[in-house]
């Protein structure tokens, strides 16, 4: 095959595709070939732009012995890695052994894999802890506390709220999977925020009043009707609205606060507490799932580690966007944007 067909035939091919010739040299590339490389590589050594140990073998053995083989490629962008798969294949050019190098992406699928080994191994140790406990009571309660009926109520309290632990837990993992199942089906209905904030503040009213933090909202009068799964709004509220009263300290006022639409397109309510604030490298991470600032104390007050990741499928699947501010000793701040139409 001569260098001009090869070429056409290249420039039809989707994937990034390079060409090594006989010399060591890069023949040719298509324009997504040419992307990877960089720009000025054709003419050039394979090692300047493809200098990955396992590519270089690929090639070696493609152009001296005609081995097909396969190599992992790693390029740094600007935000993060990009993996790809390169088929390397011997091929004739101008009657010269040549290699052909194939690069499929496969960054989204490494991140998945990476997700779900992380996510198995997050919810295994997340439900050990309440287990073990409660495998170490009933053995306890069978055994030596079995006719003591002060150590019997106190650890039968303890595994009533190791088994509550366990419950929420399979709770939002459901309720993670549900909202992340429909998070590309925009809500086909409407409903008024101000309503929906209220019901969840409702919900969470007694809580707040045990913990000594009082609700308030403000602007809710002419809030406007918005596309909204008045369901999962409700959740997203009541899960930022409970976290809030949490952290805030006792005696404090929790403020949901809704804002004029901006622009007459985008709808911002803030939820503020006035408790002691997050550290500024944690914020970035809040929406992960089972991340904690304090695992200890989340754990403590019954959190599962998954509210928030929630929060942002919620706020995603409604084609809005949420932005966490916290300072330490006066508070954070929740602010959700969204979608008047």
């Amino acid at each position: 095959m001569d260098t001009g067909l090869l070429e056409g035939v290249l420039a039809g091919i989707p994937l990034p595709v390079v060409v090594i010739g006989a010399d060591d040299r890069i023949v040719t590339a298509n324009p997504a070939g040419e992307a990877i490389l960089g720009p000025g590589q054709i003419g050039r050594h394979h090692g300047i732009a493809l200098r990955q140990p396992a590519m270089q073998s690929a090639i070696e053995a493609a152009l001296r012995n005609g081995t097909a083989g396969q190599a992992r490629h790693v390029i740094l962008g600007p935000s993060h890695e990009v993996t790809y798969k390169v088929t390397v294949t011997p091929i004739p050019v101008g009657g010269k052994p040549a290699a052909l190098c194939a690069f499929q992406d496969i960054t989204e699928q490494e991140l998945i894999t990476r997700f779900r080994r992380d996510f198995v191994a997050n919810v295994s140790h997340e439900l050990r802890t309440p287990l073990t406990a409660l495998l170490g009571f009933i053995e306890t309660l069978k055994g030596a506390a079995k006719d003591d009926p002060a150590a019997r109520d106190r650890f039968l309290s303890i595994m009533e709220r190791e088994a509550g632990r366990m419950n929420r837990l399979v709770r939002d993992l459901l309720s993670l999977s549900k909202v992340e199942a429909e998070e590309r089906q925009r809500p086909a209905t409407r409903g008024n925020i101000a309503a929906l904030i209220q019901s969840a503040m409702t919900t969470l009213r007694p809580v707040a009043e045990q913990a000594g933090v009082a609700l308030e909202i403000t602007g809710s009068e002419g809030a406007p009707e918005i596309a909204a799964d008045a369901d999962q709004i409700v959740q997203l509220f009541q899960n930022l609205i409970e976290n809030a009263v949490k952290y805030a300290a006792g005696g404090k006022v929790v403020t949901v606060a809704i804002h004029p639409p901006e622009a007459g397109s985008m709808l911002r309510i803030d939820v503020v507490d006035r408790g002691e604030g997050i550290a500024a490298h944690h914020l970035p991470r809040l929406t992960e799932r089972f991340y904690r600032v304090d695992s200890h104390r989340s754990r403590e007050m019954g959190g599962t580690g998954l509210g928030l990741a929630i929060v942002k499928h919620i706020v995603n699947r409604h084609r809005g966007k949420l932005t966490i501010s916290s300072e330490s000793g006066r508070g954070s701040c929740f602010s959700v944007w969204l979608p008047l139409g």
